[in-house]
């Protein structure tokens, strides 16, 4: 239990400061690849998200696997070198956090809420989205408005896509990934059934329709749902939230240039515009899950952006900006998990009892960021020439003073033991502290001889 309380607090705890870190990075990456078009930058906010959920959870990692990933990349890149790496639980970072007991049960109880309210409102307008549909009127299609849905259906390649209207709307959308439906609002069709045409001049029902289509073409509705599941353990933060409303607007610039490119950039804009002022007093109810064509916040440079000639950047210099943007992104995903913190729960034997006689086993995580001075151990020729490779796990006797009092082999080839015992015994730490008072600790290091492969 106190393993799992551990790790939900040192997730949360990273989540907060990497998830602004990871948005930062996001907006300038974007801003460079905006020349590049709408879907480049669309990718780097989809990308963003799936970071900003995952790189937190590394908190539950050793922190050594980070060093021990490049050194098994160097070993596979390097012939006849040989390496030697210390595993002391999980490793480097900006090191351990300890709180009280009653501290991290109180917040892991609250992080849990906050997470089952968030999971709770999505089964919930999941479940809504079931009414939605059956509450919606089959549309049947006549004359024109029958002929640009053909048109529309034809040209984006939807061939299982049915059409209806709703009162509960006030702006088109789609839902649905295996039953996929496109949702116009009542006042589209007039009170005129058969012929929504009649209602709404033809341009504007082509434009809504195409827009609609062109989200059903993307799978945005399915990839909406997976974005939201994903993100659900950092729901709570209002970075994650500043991010989803990126992914909107690019999402919906996507597919204002899908749109535009079947019924022309002009007309598409023209229309736009006056299906906005159709629906400007309507009540912009929140449908939830669904893709609609007005999600985004961002109707004024959506408009902007058809209205002036593109100029995509292409080739070389196109190569050349993603490939920076992707070097900055891998080094700032690098600098996160770096520098990620880790929240241990104190022992049994801390949290039973206000004295401690004797030392206290500590373990080998606690310990992995409190050693302060100390080289590793050398590898010994002899042993690299024989081809003897392996890991000694050394017992160690930790004083008040950070010195190391008693150190012993538990195992390991006998060829690595001693270098293994004469450096690690000149090692310093931090004192470890019980109740505010430094005590002697015992724990475990492995000292890892390899050699690389050829």
């Amino acid at each position: 239990m106190k393993v799992l309380e551990s790790w939900l607090l040192s997730y949360l705890l990273n989540s907060l400061w990497q998830l602004p870190l990871l948005f930062a990075a996001g907006w300038l990456a974007a801003r460079a690849l905006r020349s590049a078009g709408d879907v480049a930058e669309h990718r780097v906010w989809v990308c963003v998200l799936l970071l900003q959920s995952i790189l937190p959870a590394t908190s539950a990692l050793p922190r050594g696997w980070l060093p021990a990933l490049f050194t098994w990349i160097s070993n596979t890149r390097h012939t006849g070198e040989a390496h030697v790496s210390v595993v002391m639980g999980a490793g480097t970072g900006l090191g351990t956090l300890p709180l009280p007991g009653g501290v991290l049960a109180a917040i892991a109880i609250a992080y849990a809420a906050a997470i089952a309210y968030f999971a709770a409102r999505f089964i919930w307008r999941w479940k809504n989205l079931s009414g939605l549909r059956r509450e919606a009127v089959s549309l049947p299609l006549a004359g024109e408005a029958r002929l640009c849905w053909a048109q529309c259906c034809a040209r984006f390649g939807i061939d299982n896509a049915s059409i209806a209207i709703s009162s509960r709307i006030f702006g088109p959308l789609t839902i649905g990934f295996f039953r996929r439906l496109v949702l116009l609002p009542a006042r589209f069709s007039a009170q005129i059934p058969g012929d929504i045409s009649a209602g709404l001049p033809p341009g504007d029902l082509y434009a809504a329709i195409a827009h609609e289509l062109a989200h059903l073409r993307r799978n945005d509705f399915l990839k909406n749902l997976v974005y939201e599941l994903f993100s659900l353990p950092v729901s709570y933060h209002p970075m994650l939230w500043l991010t989803r409303e990126r992914i909107m607007e690019t999402r919906e610039m996507i597919c204002d240039r899908m749109a535009a490119e079947v019924s022309g950039r002009n007309e598409y804009a023209r229309s736009l515009l006056r299906l906005a002022s159709v629906m400007v007093n309507g009540v912009p109810a929140r449908i939830p899950h669904t893709i609609g064509i007005f999600d985004a916040n961002a109707f004024e440079r959506r408009v902007m952006k058809l209205a002036k000639k593109q100029d995509e950047i292409r080739g070389a210099r196109r190569f050349a900006v993603v490939l920076a943007c992707v070097v900055f992104g891998l080094a700032t995903g690098a600098s996160a998990i770096a520098l990620s913190m880790h929240i241990d729960a104190p022992s049994t034997a801390a949290t039973d009892t206000a004295s401690h006689h004797g030392p206290l086993n500590v373990s080998a995580d606690a310990m992995a960021g409190n050693r302060i001075s100390g080289s590793n151990p050398k590898y010994p020729a002899a042993a690299k020439k024989a081809g003897i490779e392996g890991t000694v796990v050394l017992s160690a006797m930790i004083g008040k003073d950070g010195l190391v009092e008693e150190l012993t082999v538990v195992s390991g080839p006998k060829e690595l033991q001693q270098p293994s015992l004469d450096a690690v015994r000149d090692w310093i730490y931090k004192p470890f502290l019980l109740n505010g008072d430094p005590i002697e600790v015992k724990t475990t290091i492995n000292v890892i001889y390899s050699l690389a492969r050829k």
